[in-house]
């Protein structure tokens, strides 16, 4: 599964549960880059380094890319109050 197939699943998923797409924003906002402003896309994403530490911590490869099952598993978990 590519990066763009795993969006694409995420924001269908999103569109049937509107309370995912807060959970993932949500989230997604917390493994942003700290300085994301300061270079250039200037767009609130995560250090590369850091989203390859996670992946290969979790799965054991730096380059695994998680299903969308997981993801939304793991989103609705650290949403949870």
């Amino acid at each position: 599964m590519s990066m763009l197939r795993l969006a694409l699943a995420l924001g269908a998923r999103s569109l049937r549960r509107p309370t995912l797409a807060v959970d993932l924003a949500r989230v997604s906002w917390r493994f942003r880059n700290r300085h994301w402003y300061r270079k250039p896309p200037f767009l609130p994403i995560p250090d590369r380094n850091y989203v390859r530490w996670r992946m290969d911590t979790a799965y054991g490869s730096p380059d695994f890319l998680p299903p969308a099952d997981d993801v939304e598993r793991y989103v609705r978990w650290a949403s949870r109050d």
